[in-house]
């Protein structure tokens, strides 16, 4: 063992007893040291997020374990090793209404219950053990801490996100984060998920709309089935509920979560909420159950500040691999204000229609293709029905069928523009959605707003459909 390999042995002691079992297996476990010299001691790190982790929170920590270990001198050098590439399996691609037979249909293995088909949770075909954990608990796999980008307007609620993941029940219980729609609230609790799937592998999640919980809980009552929903939400290590401002007026609903949160919280599991409005301004709440989202910690989310919404736009702009100039960015930017949502949307119908006729990216170009959305930007007063009717009379298709089971080609194309148009025109979230289509899974949902963001910059057809029935709908409106 050389100089640097028994200081950070030292060190890494030092560290141990400082840090919680979470903290230290996601974050220092896999350090190890490659050398002492005049620049310092160097730290070889698995992955660019743990570099991120320790210089944003941990480096003072090890600094100090350094001087305790009789290094005073001596600081860290972080280096970060090439990371393995990746191989896109089946199951990196979301199917419409995927189901079991669907996969098997493919040709694709279904998990082993003991992890008999493979290694490291996955089987002989590919299949990501953990992976089919998240989507089972409802997550979407866009939204992780390090897609959120960080402002003055969001970085309290973030530090209170990430403090959650990393010590589940032990630090804010409940976590409540409120704010108007299309904030950032639901990409929150979905990075929640996935860090506390990625660090505790045995812990069950779940992330589910008050809508689902309802509709959930009354299909419970109807079929005689009220014990297996309590299992299924009273004995899982961390529950994530979005919009529970809709619970307001619903007293049989506020009754059942009543107990489920005591249920959860007297077990020492993790509760994370999010709202529109803070407890206080949910007028048909019951107090006994605001009282309870007391308990913990109330945080919200602002609208963002110019700098945050040009660096969500850089964020976008960068992970589609599109080149946008920066005096676009700062034209979309300062004219749309409130919505991230609806911010984004506007860069992509931009990047599609560029890439579609192969045209520069300019202000004048953006101004005229938003000039419809930047003038009606301030209202989002379009109906859900509003929008499946209009996407079923432009398709020539029945409503019934657009809200149906059918994948017919053509239908399946029109619904997935209708989900995309709802998602860019309401403030409706996933599950919501996918309640107006039949009651599909939300990935469905999420899976059709990807879809037609790439058909949007394959296709000039779609791209023009799209274009119009977003149009003509705020018109309309």
């Amino acid at each position: 063992m050389n100089d640097g390999e028994e200081l950070w042995t030292s060190a890494a002691r030092l560290l141990r007893e400082q840090v919680s079992d979470v903290v230290w297996l996601s974050t220092f476990q896999d350090v190890r040291a490659d050398g002492l010299d005049d620049d310092g001691l160097h730290l070889i790190l698995p992955s660019p997020t743990v570099r991120e982790h320790i210089t944003s929170r941990y480096l003072p920590l090890i600094e100090a374990a350094l001087i305790e270990a009789d290094a005073p001198g001596v600081s860290p050098v972080l280096h970060v090793t090439p990371p393995a590439p990746e191989h896109e399996t089946l199951f990196d691609i979301v199917v419409e209404d995927a189901t079991t037979s669907d996969a098997i249909a493919l040709g694709v293995d279904q998990p082993s219950s003991n992890g008999e088909n493979g290694v490291n949770g996955t089987n002989g075909r590919g299949f990501d053990a953990s992976r089919h954990a998240v989507t089972a608990a409802g997550l979407n796999p866009r939204y992780g801490f390090e897609t959120f980008v960080k402002g003055q307007s969001n970085q309290f609620a973030l530090a209170a996100a990430q403090r959650v993941a990393e010590t589940p029940a032990r630090s804010y219980n409940p976590l409540f984060i409120y704010g108007a729609a299309g904030l950032g609230k639901t990409h929150l609790l979905h990075a929640i998920g996935h860090y506390v799937d990625q660090n505790y592998s045995n812990y069950e999640i779940r992330y589910v709309s008050t809508e689902t919980f309802l509709n959930e809980y009354v299909d419970a009552i109807r079929s005689n089935a009220t014990a297996h929903f309590k299992r299924r939400y009273r004995e899982i290590d961390v529950l994530l509920i979005d919009d529970i401002q809709f619970m307001e007026g619903k007293e049989g609903l506020q009754e059942e979560f009543f107990h489920t949160f005591n249920s959860l919280h007297g077990a020492n599991r993790q509760i994370v909420i999010s709202s529109d409005r803070m407890p206080d301004a949910i007028p048909t709440l019951e107090d006994r159950l605001r009282g309870r989202f007391k308990w913990g910690l109330i945080t919200d989310i602002q609208p963002p500040d110019l700098e945050t919404r040009l660096a969500i736009l850089r964020n976008k702009a960068e992970r589609d691999h599109t080149a946008v100039p920066a005096d676009v960015l700062e034209f979309i930017a300062v004219r749309i204000t409130n919505n991230i949502r609806e911010l984004e949307g506007a860069l992509i119908r931009v990047t599609a229609y560029a890439s579609l006729n192969n045209s520069t990216i300019t202000v004048s170009l953006a101004e005229q293709l938003l000039a419809e959305l930047l003038h009606g930007s301030a209202e989002r007063t379009v109906s859900s029905r509003a929008i499946i009717e209009a996407v079923a009379e432009y398709y020539r298709q029945p409503v019934e069928l657009l809200r149906g089971k059918s994948r017919q080609r053509p239908l399946v194309l029109a619904r997935q523009v209708a989900m995309y148009v709802m998602r860019d025109l309401t403030d409706l979230s996933y599950p919501a959605i996918a309640r107006e289509f039949g009651g599909r899974d939300h990935t469905t949902v999420i899976h059709a707003v990807s879809k037609v963001e790439k058909l949007m910059k394959e296709r000039q057809q779609v791209y023009d459909q799209v274009t119009f029935l977003i149009n003509q709908l705020k018109i309309g409106a």
